[in-house]
């Protein structure tokens, strides 16, 4: 082992029923730097960390800690030993105060009691390392994530963690918060402390990391110093093929002259709701990507909530296929042939504790009425049929979908939708959380949904994707439709445009 080298893992190998998660993976750390961790969903990531820290009991290979081969028994005997994770979703309590969860576990006592003030005294003086001026006596709960991730870490490192592993801190924080994450990080990189980064967001490692790892299938891909790979070069190790520009996507725009001959499928007259969306007019073909631009904030996942009924709209009219209909609930938009992705996968999406089959069958089941149930065989052929056209990575289709990584778990919330037969898809941030490579195939899935003469809704807030799948973009601004751009209007310049201009416009952000 070098002499700056605090963990070396040569080799290892982990194997669950029915998938290969590690094989040979090696992968090594530095005292003081920030290693960039990286992979498509499903590429072994997780499983590394938890052979690390002791989740998982490893197959086959070495560790090396300090120069000292190790076995982890157990997390608790990882932080031990020095080596502390902070997850995405910090794992701390979120009803026992700042103070508390810092030395929880390691309270001092005087005289049968915990001694406060030495607890809260020492508390703030930790967080003023971090820049953390706030009061260390109220509920950890009460504080924003960015704050809960840096008491995570503060806690590690009173811990004596020597190597910290910070799994997708990231994902929750707008830019303010990640660029303050990032001063702490480089903070303690220059104390000496090795960090193992793990994310999806390809320029964030390129702005905090000095070595990038790539895993892909569960396999060693390789490692290199930040400074000597470009982006592309580095998206074309996640994916394991030139990185394509999506060309075909980027030109299956449909010809509005061919469009225009078609009725829309869907079409709304000053439909709206109030305190929810601003009356808007909207037309979507079938054969469509009609895509929906905006801020956080901006109304966009509101609009497709009126849409599909989760908010009836108080005003307006909706026309499908030329019927003026009602859409007062889900259950009515589903019977008029009206699917949603939801933004929010975890909470409103998936069922964790069913299989991919039940999941795949949700909508559908609900389509034909609860006494019309499917039989097994029906079940397991349609939940076959989509993990096999959509490349579902899942040993089978009675695979919990708890163990199912981000983008597999939404090609089955796509893959719901598509058994019920859907004439219209909303899709409200399908490619949220996942890697570069399962967003390439949502995006190409998105296109190929059109040339199956689908109309798609496709809402998203990376401007690039927008104008990749669109063939006409809604706008968003103050929960309202302000601009609606078509042709050659369409690309990422444009958009932005539309949006700070409106943003130029008025006071405060939507």
């Amino acid at each position: 082992m070098e002499n700056d080298e605090i963990l070396r893992l040569t080799g290892i190998t982990k194997s669950f029923p029915g998938v290969s998660a590690l094989t040979d993976v090696d992968f090594t750390l530095k005292q003081g730097e920030i290693h960039g961790l990286m992979g498509e969903n499903g590429a072994g990531k997780s499983t590394l960390i938890k052979v690390l820290t002791g989740v998982y009991k490893r197959d086959a290979g070495k560790i090396e800690y300090r120069g000292v081969p190790i076995d982890v028994h157990s997390p608790l005997h990882a932080q031990v030993l020095g080596i502390s994770t902070v997850y995405q979703e910090v794992n701390l309590v979120p009803n026992l105060s700042v103070a508390e969860n810092l030395f929880l576990g390691r309270q001092p006592i005087r005289m049968g009691r915990i001694a406060w003030k030495p607890i809260n005294d020492r508390a703030a003086e930790i967080l003023a390392r971090f820049d953390l001026d706030i009061d260390v006596r109220e509920n950890l709960g009460h504080y924003t994530v960015a704050i809960q991730q840096l008491v995570a870490i503060a806690r590690a490192l009173e811990l004596n963690a020597r190597v910290l592993i910070l799994d997708e801190p990231t994902s929750s924080l707008n830019i303010e918060e990640v660029d303050k994450l990032f001063q702490q990080m480089r903070r303690l990189r220059s104390e000496g402390q090795a960090i193992i980064f793990i994310t999806h967001f390809v320029d964030q490692v390129f702005q905090i990391s000095d070595r990038i790892t790539v895993l892909r299938n569960g396999r060693y891909i390789g490692t290199y110093q930040t400074e000597d790979i470009t982006k592309v070069d580095l998206i074309s190790k996640l994916l394991g093929r030139e990185y394509e520009k999506l060309s075909e996507l980027a030109v299956s725009r449909i010809r509005r002259e061919e469009a225009a001959e078609q009725d829309a499928f869907i079409r709304t007259e000053a439909l709206g709701r109030r305190g929810s969306i601003k009356p808007f007019s909207i037309r979507i073909r079938k054969g469509e990507v009609v895509g929906c631009a905006g801020l956080l904030g901006s109304g966009r996942t509101e609009l497709a909530n009126v849409l599909f009924g989760i908010e009836a709209a108080d005003s307006g009219k909706t026309y499908l296929g030329g019927r003026d209909v009602r859409i007062a609930n889900p259950r009515k938009a589903m019977r008029w042939g009206i699917g949603l992705g939801p933004e929010d996968r975890k909470e409103q999406g998936i069922v964790q504790g069913l299989t991919v089959r039940e999941n795949i069958i949700l909508a559908l089941q609900v389509r034909k009425g609860w006494f019309k149930n499917l039989s097994y065989r029906e079940q397991k052929e349609i939940a076959d049929h989509y993990i096999e056209i959509l490349d579902i990575k899942t040993p089978s289709a009675e695979q919990l979908m708890r163990n199912l990584s981000g983008g597999n778990q939404q090609k089955v919330i796509i893959a719901r939708w598509l058994a019920s037969n859907p004439q219209f898809l909303i899709l409200d941030e399908p490619t949220r959380g996942i890697d570069v490579g399962a967003k390439t195939e949502i995006q190409k899935l998105v296109v190929e949904l059109s040339k199956r003469n689908m109309a798609v809704l496709f809402i998203s807030s990376e401007i690039e994707e927008i104008a990749r799948c669109s063939s006409e973009v809604l706008v968003l601004h103050g929960h309202e439709v302000v601009e609606t751009l078509y042709g050659t209007d369409i690309n990422d310049q444009r958009i932005m445009n539309a949006i700070a201009e409106r943003h130029a416009e008025g006071n405060e952000v939507g």
